[in-house]
C-alpha cells in the first residue's frame, strides 16, 4: 500500500499504527517538513530512498503526492476497551458508510471534536485507506478504529461499561442539543440511503434529530451529520451550562 503526501505520511509515522516499510522521497524535495519526516523516520529505523520525481509518479495513480510516499502495511485497528475513557468517553459508530471520502472527512471531523474512537463493521479497507488517509488529513491514523465483527455487540459492550447509546434517527427522537454528552456517549450514525440496521436501533436508549430551519425531507449527509454531533458533544463539555435531559 502506499500513503501519498507529507501529512498522510507524517501521521503514519506518528501514530504508529501501522508498519511502515519504505519511505521514498524526491531528490528535488528540500524543506523544513521533509526534514523533520525523514528525521522521525530514521528514528524508528524506516529506510529512506530518494529517486528522481518521475519514478515516484509512476508508483503512483495521480500528482498529488508532492515528491513524497510511504510504503505500508495494513492500519491496526483497536479494540473497543482502548476507546473508553472515564467520563471522556465519546464513541461514533458508522454503519453503511462506504465512500472513502466520506469516511475520511468524518474521521477528520470527529477526530477534531474530541472522538475517543469510531466503531465500523468489519471489511477490506486496504485498496481505500490511502483515499481515507488524505481525505482525513491524517486523522484516520490518530483516531481510535474499531473494525467489529457485531456491531451490536460492541454497542452492548460500551452500554455495559456505562456509556449512554444514542442514536441519529428521527423516529421517537429529541432534538440533538437535548442529548446529555457530558456522560460517557455512543452516537451511532447511518449511511443516508439505508440508515441504521435493526440490530443496530435494538441496541441504542435514545434517537437525537438534527432540526432544519425549513421542511427540507431529506437527510444530512453521514459527513454532516457526525460534524454537527461532535461538536455538539465538545461544546456541551466545554460549556459552564449544564443539560442533563435525554
Amino acid at each position: 500500500m502506499i500513503l501519498e503526501g507529507n501529512v498522510s505520511v507524517k501521521a503514519a509515522i506518528l501514530a504508529g499504527n501501522r508498519t511502515i516499510e519504505k519511505l521514498i522521497i524526491s531528490d528535488d524535495k528540500h524543506n523544513k517538513d521533509t526534514a523533520w519526516i525523514i528525521h522521525r523516520a530514521k528514528e524508528r529505523n524506516i529506510p529512506v530512498e530518494t529517486c528522481p520525481r518521475e519514478k515516484i509518479d509512476a508508483l503512483t495513480s495521480g500528482r498529488t503526492h508532492g515528491g513524497l510516499i510511504a510504503q505500508t502495511g495494513p492500519r491496526m485497528f483497536q479494540k473497543e476497551e482502548e476507546c473508553l475513557k472515564g467520563n471522556d468517553t465519546f464513541v461514533v459508530v458508522l454503519e453503511g458508510i462506504e465512500d472513502p471520502f466520506n469516511l475520511g472527512y468524518i474521521a477528520r471531523s470527529l477526530y477534531s471534536a474530541g472522538c475517543t474512537g469510531i466503531l465500523i463493521r468489519e471489511r477490506n479497507w486496504e485498496g481505500s485507506e490511502p483515499v481515507i488517509v488524505k481525505a482525513s488529513a491524517g486523522a484516520w491514523e490518530y483516531i481510535n478504529v474499531v473494525s467489529s465483527c457485531d456491531l451490536p455487540s460492541s454497542i452492548t459492550y460500551f452500554r455495559n461499561n456505562g456509556v449512554f447509546a444514542y442514536g441519529a434517527m428521527r423516529n421517537d427522537s429529541i432534538a440533538y442539543t437535548q442529548g446529555n454528552y457530558r456522560q460517557p456517549v455512543l452516537i451511532a450514525i447511518g449511511g443516508e440511503m439505508r440508515g441504521l440496521s435493526r440490530g443496530v436501533r435494538d441496541t441504542l436508549q435514545q434517537n437525537i434529530h438534527i432540526p432544519y430551519a425549513n421542511d427540507f425531507r431529506m437527510a444530512l449527509n453521514a459527513s454532516g451529520a457526525a460534524s454537527v454531533l461532535g461538536f455538539e458533544v465538545f461544546r456541551q463539555r466545554n460549556s459552564c451550562i449544564s443539560n442533563t435531559d435525554r
